[in-house]
C-alpha cells in the first residue's frame, strides 16, 4: 500500500509504518533488560562467591563488638617496696568528640550529675578544642558507683559521653615525687600518627609523660586484654563471647626511701630548692626532690589552662627538676675539694697564711667574708671558717689545672647514668676550656673565682651529693636509682687516706665545732655531720653593699649545703640548695634542712616533730598550699573557687611512714635574719666577681 501524501506536505502514518517502529523499539528495549540483569546476575554472583569472606566478615562485625582494654600499668615501689606510683580501680566518664551531638548541653549535664568544679569544666572545653575526633577526653574519674550509675542510666540522652570502668594512677606522695616520678597522661593526636596503635586512642589507657613514667614507659605498659560481645543492631549487648585479660606492666623498684623522699620535699618548705642523699656504701639515690613541684595526681587527671598558667608564671620556677636541671654556682661547698686538690699538689696542711680581710689580685679586690680577717690559717681552720683569703692565695700558687683535674675526679661536670632524658652537666673551667669557648686566655682572677665556686663553675644539685660521697669514701661512687641487684661500690679514686683525713676533720669542725655550719648539727647522740655551707652570688652584689633581704627574690643568694653523716664511718651524702634564699630564714636555710633531713634519717619520730610544728607556721604540706595557691590565682581572675581550702597541717605525713603521725612539740629553731656565720654566708663579700656575659643568671629562663 503506498504511502499517502497530503496537499500539506505531511507524512500519512499508516499499519504497517507502525507495527515496523513498535518492533524496533521492543527489540532496544529488551536488549536492556537483558543486559541489566546480566550485570545484576553477575554482581550477586561475584558477591556470592568471590567476596564471600569479605562479607562475612562484615556481617560478623555488625554483630560481634571487639573492645580494647587498657593494660594495667606497672608500679613503681620504692626500696623496701612501699608505693611512689600505684593504680587504683575507679570508675570514669569520657566524651568521644566525633559522637559529642550538643557540646554544651552534654556538658551542662555532667557537670551537674558529677559536680564538676570550675577548673575541670575549662579543661575538658580545652581537650575538647585539641583533640582528634577519635581521641577520647576524660571528664573525670575516681566516681563513686553512685555517680557512675547516674550517667549511665541517661546515655540515651547523652550522645558522645563514654562511662567505664578502669585504673587511675595515684601518687601517694603528691607534689614530693612530681619531677622525681613525672606523669602520665593521655596520648596527644601527634603520638597515634607516629604509630597508628589502637591502644593509644582507647579511652583509659594513659602513657609517660615525664620524669621515670616517661623515660620507664615501655617497662611499666603492660599489654591491652580484649572484649568480644554480641550487639544487636542498635548496639544492645546480648552476651559476652570471648575475653582475654590484659597483662599489667612490670613493677619498678627504685633506690629511693620512701618516707625520706616525702620529707625531704616538705622540709623544703616554702624555699624553691633541691636536696639529693645518696648512699655512701652503694651509690643509691635514697632522695631526689625538687621544690617547689607539681602535683602529679593533677596531671595525670588533666591540667587545666588555669593551672599551668599559674604554674609556669610562678618566680619559684616549680616546672623545672632542680635536682638534675638547675644548674648554680657551687660556692664555698667547693673548698674541701680545693682544699684536697692543694694536698695532692704537694702543699702542706700545716701551710698558713694571714688573713686581713681582703687581698689585691692585679689591679681587683678580693675580699673574705670576715672584715676584720681570721689572722693566721692553715688548712684546716681555712675549711671550717670558710676563709676566702686561704683558698685565694694559694690557688695562684697550684694553679687551675690541678683544681679542675679534682673537681671531675669527684664528680663535677659528670654526666650520670640515670634515667632521665636530660641532664645539664655544668661547667668545670679551666684555661683550654676557657680558649675553646670563649677565645680568650686564662686570668689569675678567674682562678680566685674558681676557688670559691664563683665565676665560671656552675653544678646541679646531684653533682654536689656525688662530691660529697666521693669526699666522704675516696671511691668513684656512681648514682643511680634503679634496684638492680647489682653491686655499686665503685673504685678507689687514688687519693691518700691522709690526705681525705685531714678533709673529713675539718669539715666536721664546720658543723660540730666554730664553723660556719653550726646549723646543721643532728640532734642524734654519737652521730656526727660532717659538711660545708656555701653562699652563690647571683650578681656583683657584696656584702659591703645591699643585703639579700633588700634585694628583689631573683637578685638574693643562693644558699648551699654539702656534707656526709657519720663523719668517722661515712654512709650517707647530702646536697641541698636553696634558690635565691640569701639565708634570710633559718629554719628554712640550707644548712638546717639538711641536718634535719640526715636526722630522718636516725630519728624520723623527731625529725617529723619538728617538721609537723614548722609546717603550721607554713600555711600546711606543699599539697595544700599548691591547693591554696590555685584558689588565689583563680579569684585574682574574678573567677569562682575550685574546692574549699584545706586547713593547715597538723601533722599528716605519709601512710608508708612509720614517724609521720608522731605528736608533741619540740624547739623548732628561731625563724628570720641571723648571723652571717652561723648559715654560710661567706661568699657575699667578695668583691669583683667576673662573669661573661649572661654567667649572672644561673638558669636561663
Amino acid at each position: 500500500m503506498a504511502i499517502a501524501v497530503n496537499l500539506f506536505g505531511k507524512k500519512t502514518v499508516t499499519d504497517a509504518s507502525q507495527s515496523f517502529t513498535f518492533s524496533r523499539r521492543a527489540f532496544f528495549l529488551g536488549a536492556a533488560q537483558v543486559t541489566v540483569g546480566g550485570l545484576l546476575v553477575g554482581r550477586m554472583g561475584w558477591i556470592a562467591i568471590a567476596e564471600n569472606e569479605k562479607y562475612q566478615l562484615l556481617s560478623e562485625s555488625n554483630r560481634v563488638n571487639l573492645t580494647i582494654t587498657p593494660p594495667r600499668r606497672g608500679w613503681i615501689v620504692d626500696r623496701r617496696g612501699l608505693p611512689l606510683a600505684s593504680n587504683r580501680t575507679n570508675f570514669r566518664v569520657d566524651l568521644i568528640p566525633d559522637r559529642l551531638q550538643n557540646r554544651p548541653k552534654v556538658i551542662a549535664e555532667l557537670t551537674d550529675l558529677l559536680k564538676l568544679d570550675p577548673n575541670t569544666v575549662d579543661r575538658i572545653g580545652e581537650d575538647l578544642d585539641k583533640a582528634a575526633g577519635f581521641q577520647p577526653v576524660q571528664v573525670a574519674d575516681d566516681l563513686s558507683y553512685e555517680q557512675y550509675a547516674a550517667v549511665s542510666v541517661r546515655l540515651s540522652e547523652l550522645p558522645g559521653v563514654a562511662p567505664a570502668q578502669g585504673f587511675s594512677r595515684h601518687y601517694p606522695a603528691g607534689p614530693a615525687v612530681g619531677h622525681l616520678l613525672g606523669y602520665v597522661g593521655a596520648a596527644s593526636a601527634e603520638d597515634y600518627r607516629k604509630t597508628k596503635d589502637p591502644l593509644l586512642i582507647t579511652p583509659g589507657f594513659k602513657l609517660g609523660k615525664q620524669g621515670l613514667e616517661q623515660s620507664l614507659d615501655t617497662l611499666l605498659t603492660g599489654k591491652p586484654g580484649a572484649r568480644r560481645v554480641e550487639v544487636t543492631a542498635r548496639g544492645r549487648v546480648v552476651r559476652d563471647l570471648t575475653t582475654r585479660p590484659d597483662t599489667p606492666g612490670r613493677t619498678i623498684k627504685l633506690t629511693i626511701d620512701a618516707g625520706l623522699q616525702e620529707f625531704a620535699g616538705r622540709r623544703l618548705g616554702t624555699q624553691s630548692g633541691a636536696v639529693v642523699i645518696v648512699d655512701c656504701l652503694t651509690g643509691d639515690i635514697l632522695a631526689s626532690t625538687s621544690m617547689p613541684s607539681f602535683d602529679p595526681n593533677s596531671f595525670s587527671d588533666g591540667i587545666s589552662h588555669l593551672e599551668w598558667e599559674m604554674l609556669s608564671k610562678d618566680d619559684h620556677v616549680p616546672l623545672r627538676n632542680k635536682t638534675l636541671a638547675g644548674l648554680y654556682p657551687p660556692g664555698s661547698t667547693v673548698k674541701p675539694m680545693i682544699a684536697l686538690s692543694f694536698l695532692e699538689a704537694g702543699l702542706s696542711p700545716d701551710d698558713t697564711v694571714t688573713c686581713t680581710g681582703a687581698l689585691r689580685v692585679g689591679n681587683r679586690l678580693f675580699h673574705c667574708h670576715s672584715r676584720r680577717g681570721h689572722g693566721r690559717v692553715n688548712m684546716h681552720r681555712a675549711i671550717e671558717q670558710s676563709c676566702n683569703i686561704y683558698f685565694y692565695y694559694f690557688a695562684q700558687k697550684i694553679g687551675m689545672d690541678a683544681i679542675a683535674a679534682m673537681a671531675r675526679r669527684l664528680g663535677l661536670g659528670q654526666r650520670f647514668d640515670l634515667p632521665f632524658p636530660s641532664q645539664s652537666y655544668g661547667t668545670v673551667p679551666d684555661p683550654a676550656w676557657k680558649k675553646r669557648k670563649y677565645q680568650q686566655d686564662w686570668q689569675t682572677y678567674d682562678t680566685v673565682n674558681a676557688t670559691i665556686g664563683q665565676g665560671y663553675m656552675l653544678v646541679n644539685p646531684t653533682q654536689m651529693a656525688v662530691m660529697a660521697a666521693r669526699l666522704a669514701t675516696g671511691m668513684d661512687l656512681q648514682p643511680h636509682l634503679l634496684m638492680d641487684g647489682k653491686k655499686h661500690e665503685g673504685q678507689p679514686l687514688g687519693i691518700g687516706l691522709d690526705h681525705l683525713t685531714v678533709i673529713r676533720n675539718a669539715m666536721k669542725d664546720v658543723v660540730n665545732g666554730g664553723g660556719t655550719g653550726r646549723a646543721a648539727r643532728l640532734p642524734v647522740p654519737n652521730i656526727l655531720l660532717a659538711g660545708k655551707t656555701g653562699t652563690a652570688q647571683v650578681g656583683a652584689v657584696s656584702a659591703r653593699g645591699m643585703r639579700s633581704a633588700s634585694l628583689p627574690y631573683k637578685r638574693r643568694d643562693h644558699a648551699l649545703f654539702q656534707g656526709f653523716a657519720p663523719h668517722d664511718n661515712p654512709r650517707y651524702a647530702i646536697a641541698c640548695i636553696v634558690e635565691h634564699g640569701g639565708h634570710l630564714d633559718r629554719n628554712q636555710d640550707a644548712p638546717m634542712i639538711s641536718g634535719d633531713c640526715i636526722t630522718y634519717l636516725y630519728d624520723p619520730a623527731k625529725a617529723m616533730e619538728k617538721l609537723t610544728n614548722l609546717e603550721g607556721s607554713w600555711g600546711g604540706t606543699p599539697q595544700q598550699r599548691l591547693e591554696r595557691q590555685l584558689n588565689e590565682f583563680r579569684v585574682a581572675r574574678g573567677l569562682a573557687a575550685a574546692a574549699p581550702i584545706l586547713e593547715a597541717a597538723t601533722g599528716n605525713g605519709n601512710a608508708s611512714d612509720p614517724a609521720a603521725n608522731a605528736s608533741g612539740a619540740t624547739g623548732a629553731g628561731q625563724s628570720g635574719p641571723v648571723a652571717g656565720d652561723d648559715l654560710g654566708a661567706e661568699d657575699e663579700a667578695s668583691l669583683s666577681i667576673v662573669r661573661p656575659a649572661g654567667q649572672n643568671a644561673v638558669d636561663p629562663e
